[in-house]
């Protein structure tokens, strides 16, 4: 398989380089861990350096394996990767043991982005279902996020991660917390697409310093179940984006990509088949102007990932989440 070697890089605020396109290994309940690695092996040897993880994926064991074969291999050496992973709602409390055995798992030594994968301790069960509700969940507390982010700092000076990121966050929630970190978050991962763009959110993380990473990017049309309404919009149906594709002979996909890129978000991508189409994204004819500026105008605050399994028994319903009148919803100590 040819190499592709000449994938952009973007500089962090903790002074690393990170790929400007990764791939995702969220396979939206619908496919299976040794199908995810295999995407992941085929991935590395085409030229992906950035793979995104998450212990709540139940997948890093066999991600694990083949970045092990390829280190053994020679294809990549691990200072060339950008390996991330996340913290799972379950494991607030103890976050060094579940770094340590995400680490163990992708056998990658240390990793270069650990992620709160989302800001409270609220938990549900792999596969549940929209309706899906645990008692014990609880809304966000400056006092618990703070407390998992120190132990985040924890490990950046023990030398198990090389920058913390932040998942799923509002700017409410941003600016109770920013003032607070003694090392600063270096990424932020949220939903974002050409008909979900954030760009309140997304200016702020830029002013703040703090690099966008985009996940769902092409809409996710194959996410999972749970997170499918009647009302969501297809990004790559849009006629706009078909006729942008037209122009350029790709697929829709590949303009979702490029106006990611070209924004500066750092998109991620899962695909079983397509990955080497996606990394191309990143270094074949750029959309114009006059294209950017039609995809901006896209926008339909079509949020996909509602997080509905994650509310506390007195939240009235998703929206609670997202502290959409710019204050944070019954936080205890806000």
């Amino acid at each position: 398989m040819e190499r592709l070697d000449s994938v952009p890089v973007l500089r962090l605020n903790n002074g690393y380089d990170i790929p400007c396109i990764g791939i995702g290994t969220f396979g939206s309940d619908r496919v299976e861990p040794d199908d995810v690695s295999q995407a992941v092996a085929g991935a590395i040897r085409f030229g992906y350096r950035l793979i995104d993880c998450a212990a709540c994926y139940q997948n890093e064991k066999q991600i694990g394996a083949v970045i092990r074969e390829a280190l053994d291999e020679g294809v990549v050496t691990r200072p060339e990767l950008f390996i991330m992973s996340k913290v799972w709602n379950d494991r607030h409390r103890d976050v060094e043991a579940a770094c340590r055995e995400s680490i163990a798992d992708l056998q990658c030594d240390y990793l270069d982005m650990y992620f709160i994968h989302w800001p409270f301790p609220n938990y549900h069960a792999p596969h549940c279902d929209g309706d899906s509700r645990n008692p014990d969940s609880k809304p966000f507390s400056v006092e618990e996020f703070m407390d998992t982010y120190r132990q985040c700092e924890a490990l950046v000076k023990a030398g198990l991660i090389r920058g913390i990121g932040i998942s799923n966050m509002t700017i409410p929630k941003l600016n109770a917390v920013l003032g607070l970190c003694e090392i600063k978050p270096a990424a932020c991962e949220l939903e974002m697409h050409p008909c979900f763009q954030q760009q309140e959110q997304f200016d702020y993380l830029v002013r703040e310093g703090i690099q966008p990473v985009g996940y769902m990017p092409l809409g996710s049309p194959r996410r999972p179940e749970r997170d499918i309404f009647d009302e969501d919009i297809a990004d790559m149906q849009l006629p706009e984006i078909r006729a942008i594709a037209g122009a350029h002979q790709c697929h829709p996909a590949i303009v979702c990509l490029k106006w990611a890129m070209q924004r500066g978000q750092i998109p991620i991508p899962f695909s079983v088949h397509n990955y080497r189409a996606n990394l191309e994204a990143a270094v074949t004819e750029p959309l114009t102007d006059e294209e950017m500026q039609v995809i901006a105008g896209l926008e339909k605050n079509n949020r996909l990932v509602k997080g509905q399994v994650f509310l506390w028994p007195s939240a009235r319903d998703w929206h609670d989440l997202w502290d959409e009148d710019g204050v944070i919803v019954d936080c205890p100590d806000a």
